[in-house]
């Protein structure tokens, strides 16, 4: 088992309950998370948030099909895990977001993959895999927000 982990870190200049906006809307991910190719929604819960989809995300040398589960905890915690895959063994990412005094966000991605088993390929897999799973996902987050943001202004 070759557990491959990351985690990326911004403060945006927004406020919590605004990024949590964009965060639940896991259905819209794909606009706006790099390497995040397709979200197909299988189930949905009784307030209409997604709670089961098929994601497919770009791996750069192959793609990564998966069902998650989606976890909530307004507004401070999103969770994906895996609940099926043929091309990885284990996927739990997650967003966490803490409001600071400035009224910004501190945003926090985390995630951890076990891509199966690689043997003597773990060093360089893992050398490219970090920085396109944990990579800049709070910055591309800022810019998602600056955008719902935008075009909430009349």
């Amino acid at each position: 088992m070759t557990r491959l982990t990351g985690s990326s870190q911004a403060e945006i200049a927004a406020p919590v309950e605004l990024c949590w906006q964009v965060v639940e809307d896991v259905a819209a991910a794909p606009s706006w998370q790099g390497g995040l190719e397709r979200v197909d929604v299988v189930e949905r819960d009784d307030r209409g948030r997604v709670v089961l989809c098929d994601a497919v995300i770009d791996a750069r040398f192959t793609k990564v099909r998966c069902r998650l589960r989606v976890g909530y905890e307004p507004p401070h915690r999103l969770s994906f895990a895996r609940v099926a895959s043929d091309d990885v063994d284990e996927l739990e990412a997650s967003w966490e977001l803490s409001a600071l005094p400035s009224g910004t966000t501190l945003a926090t991605w985390r995630v951890a993959v076990d891509p199966g088993p690689v043997g003597f390929l773990a060093r360089p897999l893992e050398r490219a895999l970090r920085p396109l799973f944990a990579g800049s996902r709070p910055e591309e987050l800022a810019r998602a927000v600056q955008a719902h943001r935008d075009h909430d202004r009349p």
